[in-house]
């Protein structure tokens, strides 16, 4: 197959960062530097490209990534622009699994932040090689070499600058490339033509010094420029980027470039970095997954020729086009009218219209290549996390792990007419955000929707109200609470229904274990010698899965419990898969208030910036609110950054508290850290009605 643009020229990035580092502002500059857009949008003026939906443009913020192509240097980049906001987590992790390398933004005057630190770790669990963008040089506060140190003390990294700066805060002008001893200077309004000059002479010994640690660090990570080190050879610029590329992609060093991308400046440089020091396709090791016929580990290497392999990593409900399935093609190629397999479901699944995303805009294209990001109209049945491939070379590839969501609230239509439009918003909602369930409620009846944060939730009910014209009103939040279990016990279940003709009959002995946190729900097949035949086991596997959807304590979902049938009987002519499945479904129940069940609720990392005068006053304050403080730490100036981890159930109404304690200065993030047990006092208030 032949491809417009050569596999080792192609460049999947995703720009990531704490919300406010400027992500969005510095793809609006790589896109008009690109020539892919013509004038420079604006995230305060609701004018930029990535930031296309209503509410971003409103609240300023992004909130679901946004796909886009452009090319530099003859490479063509792929670029996902990913939300900064806790609340949208699953858009950055999705976003990571399918990118080959990284731009992470940080702000020169907070240096690296709790968000930083988040999508950090996300990026090292999918092993994406980075580079690091220090932006807003221009502010006052700026510290790139405070912000270097960071992330070499916060996380655990192995930063390299290759630049330095020239000027600081409102005489920031440009840098000094420390690999080519050249310095860039940027004096037009655009930014669009830097000037390169000599390095200007109060920098010339600081540069020398820079430039000399610079080569020492990658000496240390390649043999090649060591030798030539140690023997006083010289050491070319090219040495040093083939290099510095290895080194990067190897996951050993990462290159620091600074900037200002709201003035426009350096945006050209990083560039040119993420064109040396970020991997092809072609660099990063190949895409392993397991055989779904033999269970064996196979690999994929990046081949046009090769059978088909792709990863859906996000659904979108596009309002005139349906149901739009982003994909990334790593094996094989991917035709317009091709018929592939879900492995997943073992599902067949036709391509209907193939399409290349610009945003929120589109262009119709007849194939994706291997390495190529890309979506597809037409998929009815594949899900986000879900592999594509071919028929004759099934393979399964490692899905995506979302994290569990922590806060409900429960949402009723207004009128009758919004009934119906209301269950297909929700349907639709649920299938493009993975961290974003419905259920009902069987003691009230009542819609709960649960999501990842009060923002979350409010920007869901939002676009039901704007994409699908539903009016709800919706209740106050809610802690999404666990249920589990602390010993194991056995339980019986018997169905058993004698009607004129044929009866029901359906007979179980379970036996239920509590797991380690986070494991789940765990289903065992300990039968022997058929008492249950193989047919019944699926439905009492979904009996029990139904009945832990609802706990015996206060009708949370039961968590991190292993089920096992152990025993039971059947009927020749009467036993049924419902049968079974209700038989089941009682023994779990039965078995669950045998094993003394608990409550969890959720805990939060909470991170609070306060000025050093309140900071006894939040301290104080959070250890009202059950808060464990871990620690704190010199935040910039005259601030303090507060460590805790807190309960969710208190942390309700906590920015309007922080607000007054701190006269508006002190802000805060949070996210879920993991599920506790509740005390026995609270667990008796949370029962009688703090649902």
């Amino acid at each position: 197959m032949t491809r417009e643009v050569p596999l080792d020229r192609l460049r999947n990035i995703g720009i990531i960062a704490h919300i406010d580092a400027g992500k969005t502002t510095t793809t609006e500059r790589i896109l008009f530097y690109t020539g892919r857009t013509y004038r420079l949008g604006n995230v305060d003026e609701g004018t930029t490209v990535t930031d296309w939906m209503e509410q971003e443009r409103e609240r300023g913020i992004t909130i679901t990534s946004a796909a886009i192509s452009c090319t530099w240097k003859d490479i063509q980049i792929n670029i996902i622009d990913t939300p900064g906001h806790i609340d949208f987590t699953a858009e950055v992790q999705r976003s990571l699994r399918v990118l080959d390398g990284g731009v992470v933004v940080f702000d020169a005057v907070n240096g690296v932040e709790p968000q930083s630190e988040t999508v950090w770790r996300q990026a090292d669990r999918y092993h994406v090689p980075r580079i690091c963008f220090v932006n807003k040089m221009d502010r006052v506060g700026a510290d790139f070499w405070r912000t270097v140190e960071m992330i070499e003390t916060r996380l655990n990294a192995h930063p390299v600058a290759i630049q330095i700066p020239i000027g600081v805060y409102d005489s920031f002008r440009g840098m000094v490339d420390l690999i080519e001893e050249k310095a860039w200077i940027f004096s037009d309004e655009l930014g669009a033509r830097p000037e390169q000059v000599d390095i200007p002479d109060d920098l010339v010994d600081e540069v020398a010094r820079r430039r000399e640690q610079m080569i020492e660090v990658i000496a240390d990570a390649d043999e090649d420029i060591l030798n030539k080190y140690l023997e006083g050879a010289p050491i070319s610029p090219e040495d040093l980027r083939r290099a510095l590329r290895r080194a990067t992609i190897a996951g050993d060093l990462v290159p620091v470039l600074c900037g200002s991308a709201l003035r426009n400046k350096g945006v050209q440089p990083l560039l040119d970095a993420v064109v040396y020091y970020l991997p092809s396709p072609l660099d990063i090791p190949p895409i392993q997954g397991v055989n779904p016929k033999t269970e064996e580990v196979e690999e994929r290497v990046p081949d046009p020729d090769g059978p088909l392999a792709a990863l859906v990593f996000k659904i979108a409900s596009d309002p005139y086009m349906g149901r739009l399935a982003y994909l990334r093609v790593y094996s094989g190629t991917l035709h317009t009218g091709d018929q592939v397999v879900n492995a997943n479901k073992n599902r067949k699944e036709r391509i209907g219209r193939l399409v290349r995303m610009y945003a929120d805009k589109r262009e119709d294209i007849d194939v994706i290549y291997a390495g190529d990001i890309g979506a597809v109209l037409g998929l009815k049945q594949t899900f986000t996390g879900e592999t594509l491939c071919s028929a004759n070379a099934p393979i399964l590839l490692e899905s995506i792990q979302f994290p569990e969501p922590v806060i409900s609230v429960a949402i009723e239509p207004r009128t009758q007419a919004d009934q119906d439009r209301m269950a297909e918003a929700l349907r639709r909602l649920a299938e493009e955000d993975p961290t974003f369930r419905v259920r009902t409620d069987e003691q009230t009846g009542q819609t709960l929707i649960s999501g990842m944060g009060e923002l979350h939730l409010e920007v869901l009910v939002d676009r039901m109200l704007r994409e699908f014209r539903v009016h709800a009103n919706v209740g106050r939040p809610q802690v999404a609470y666990r249920e589990t279990i602390t010993q194991r016990a056995r339980a019986e279940g018997r169905f058993i229904r004698q009607t004129g003709g044929r009866g029901q009959y359906g007979h179980v002995w379970l036996e239920v274990e509590p797991l380690p946190p986070g494991r789940g729900i765990e289903f065992e097949n300990a039968i022997v010698g058929g008492v249950v035949p193989q047919e019944f086991i699926p439905a009492v596997e979904a009996g029990a899965r139904e009945a832990l959807e609802s706990g015996v304590l206060a009708g949370f979902p039961v968590v991190d419990i292993k089920v096992r049938l152990v025993d039971g009987s059947y009927h020749e002519v009467d036993s049924s898969s419902i049968a079974f499945k209700i038989a089941s479904s009682m023994a779990t129940r039965e078995a669950v208030e045998k094993a003394q069940p608990v409550l969890l609720e959720p805990v939060m990392r909470v991170h609070v910036v306060v000025p050093e005068p309140n900071t006894g006053d939040v301290i104080g304050d959070l250890s009202s609110r059950r808060g464990e403080i871990q620690g704190l730490e010199p935040h910039g100036a005259g601030m303090q950054l507060i460590r805790a981890l807190v309960p969710l159930a208190e942390m309700f109404g906590y920015a309007t508290r922080l607000r007054s304690v701190t006269q508006g200065r002190g802000t805060f993030t949070m996210e879920f850290d993991h599920y506790q047990r509740v005390e026995a006092s609270l667990m008796e208030r949370i029962m009688m009605g703090g649902r």
